[in-house]
């Protein structure tokens, strides 16, 4: 059971990635300098981010020196290094940055399946299993992708795969609270979304009264922080449930600016 739920994240990640391909393969070295964020990453950026997460992650599955060498570069600059990493790999050229994300994704996938069941892989944070491990990366290439395709002016396509975003938005609530130096509650929450096939899914006891509703792709959007409560058809019954919606994040890094609103709505009473 656990290589066929692999395979079919495995299957949503390449179908993800392969869209974005078809989005940059074709741009030349302007469309290649599209800015992307407000912070000012390129499409150049996105993929470099990519591919050098895939290749951290085929890293930590290898072990080892490298491993050990890459955790003491984290180390040195827990909050830069990332971004220190996507600079240098961006600044190859589009043939080459293509090129090396398309091999260190097929490389991944590979070795992910060569994990023997039960082990954990290590990482920056608590180690993952396989399966999680490219749970994170399709949620990485989805967040990533909808800024390349708004850079692009594209409009990106909305698909049931969106479930992996919304189910590590979820479980991640402890990391998100953490983040900002708070303590999770501990206070079950009922989720309750919408998929784009209108299927329902659910997180949470059935009998929890802080619950939060509505629709799953928009949660997705929130929870990689690409948009803010107030342009999203998600809503939240419950003081506890309220401020998971503020914070709620599916990656494991800092949440970065929070957008202002959250600051301008009233605490809970």
């Amino acid at each position: 059971m656990t290589n066929e739920v692999l395979e079919s994240v495995l299957a949503d990640l390449t179908a993800e990635s392969e869209q974005l391909e078809s989005w940059v393969a074709p741009l030349d070295a302007d469309g290649w300098a599209v800015v992307t964020t407000p912070e000012g990453w390129t499409i150049s950026h996105q993929i470099a981010h990519l591919a050098w997460t895939d290749n951290a992650s085929l890293t930590a599955i290898n072990g080892g020196d490298p491993f050990d060498a890459l955790i003491a570069i984290a180390m040195k600059d827990p909050t830069g290094f990332v971004d220190t990493e996507t600079e240098l790999w961006a600044r190859l050229p589009p043939s080459d940055q293509l090129a090396r994300w398309q091999t260190g994704r097929a490389a991944l996938a590979a070795a992910l399946r060569g994990v023997p069941e039960g082990t954990k892989i290590p990482w920056f944070g608590p180690p993952m299993s396989p399966t999680s491990m490219v749970t994170a990366r399709f949620m990485e290439t989805w967040g990533h992708g909808h800024d390349v395709a708004e850079g692009l002016g594209r409009t990106y396509p909305q698909r049931d795969s969106c479930k992996h975003v919304c189910h590590i938005g979820v479980r991640a609530r402890t990391n998100a609270y953490a983040m900002r130096g708070e303590a999770d509650p501990g206070v079950d929450i009922r989720v309750e979304l919408t998929a784009p096939s209108g299927a329902l899914w659910t997180w949470g006891g059935v009998d929890a009264s802080n619950r939060v509703t509505g629709n799953g792709y928009d949660f997705a959007l929130l929870a990689t922080r690409r948009r803010q409560r107030e342009d999203v058809d998600v809503h939240a019954e419950g003081d506890v449930a309220d401020h998971f919606l503020d914070i709620v994040q599916a990656f494991a890094g800092m949440p970065g600016n929070d957008p202002k609103a959250l600051t301008e709505r009233p605490t809970a009473s």
